[in-house]
């Protein structure tokens, strides 16, 4: 009941002797996230957080301990090159944490992934959770999920938890929740979670979120009418934002027409999604659409 990660996954963190790394790692754990490795070059053959080894490279962590996710809070003109070390040493799943890493850096990141089987996350993501599956991978906030069978996927963090939280509150649990950050250039999108929600039968319903900037959304909305036999409920938040206003994320700005959150939201409707009319309706919305 869930995709991505689950009880199998082993987790090391790159950069997990710095501040962020070091206090969500910690989280990470403490949630029930098999954490088998922090990556710091320099320290390798210390131990932090009771116990858990430090490597100097991401090969020598997934050599000796088998690490199959890698968590990644560098700065962000290191970003790049931790996402590359990590593919180079054959890690599948890759969730990049760190904001501000540059356009240029991204693309070609992107353009090395291409044909490799790496999926990246992010950047400028929050990661993502699979409720009472013991594996937390990234910022989200664990005590304000429940195990259940929606799956949410949104460009922004704060509306993932805000959303998570008013199901949670109407006793609906989630099967994964998964963000995928707001960056212009970014790893997974919209289609490939929608694809996996899709397909697995453990998810029943999905919550999408999205905002202004690009055309994810139309994207997404053009797939979901295609493939997806499961009911969607969608969010597009920023409708009253002003053209070429940069609102929070790197990505979210008008820039045509189809970057308006109207047309996501028409786009969306029209494929037969249930459009979730603010942010303080997403709880509602998904139980009248449950009933």
């Amino acid at each position: 009941m869930s995709i991505l990660v689950n009880e199998n996954t082993r987790l090391l963190v790159q950069g997990i002797t710095g501040r962020e790394g070091s206090f969500h790692a910690e989280r990470c754990k403490a949630y029930g996230t098999n954490l088998v490795a922090g990556v710091t070059p320099g320290k390798g053959g210390e131990t932090v957080l009771d116990g858990v080894p430090v490597f100097d490279s991401v090969r020598e962590a997934v050599d000796d301990t088998g690490a199959n996710v890698a968590l990644i809070f560098v700065p962000p003109p290191f970003a790049a090159d931790a996402i590359l070390e990590s593919a180079d040493a054959g890690v599948p799943l890759v969730v990049c944490i760190t904001e501000g890493v540059p356009v240029r850096d991204s693309t070609m990141v992107m353009r090395y992934l291409e044909g490799k089987a790496v999926r990246l996350l992010g950047p400028n993501c929050p990661g993502l959770i699979t409720p009472g599956a013991g594996a937390k991978v990234g910022i989200m906030p664990g005590n304000i999920h429940l195990p259940g069978k929606v799956g949410v996927v949104s460009r922004s963090g704060t509306l993932t938890y805000e959303g998570v939280d008013q199901l949670t509150k109407r006793g609906i649990g989630q099967s994964t929740c998964v963000g995928i950050g707001g960056d212009p250039v970014s790893g997974t999108g919209f289609v490939d979670v929608l694809a996996m929600f899709n397909d697995d039968p453990e998810t029943e319903a999905i919550v999408m979120i999205g905002e202004i900037g690009g055309t994810k959304e139309q994207e997404a909305a053009a797939f979901i009418r295609e493939n997806v036999r499961k009911p969607v409920a969608a969010l597009i938040v920023g409708q009253t934002a002003p053209p070429g206003r940069r609102m929070g994320h790197a990505g979210a700005v008008i820039t045509g027409k189809a970057a308006l959150a109207s047309e996501k939201m028409r786009s969306l409707e029209e494929a037969g999604c249930r459009v979730i009319p603010t942010p303080a309706d997403i709880g509602s919305t998904v139980a009248d659409m449950l009933n």
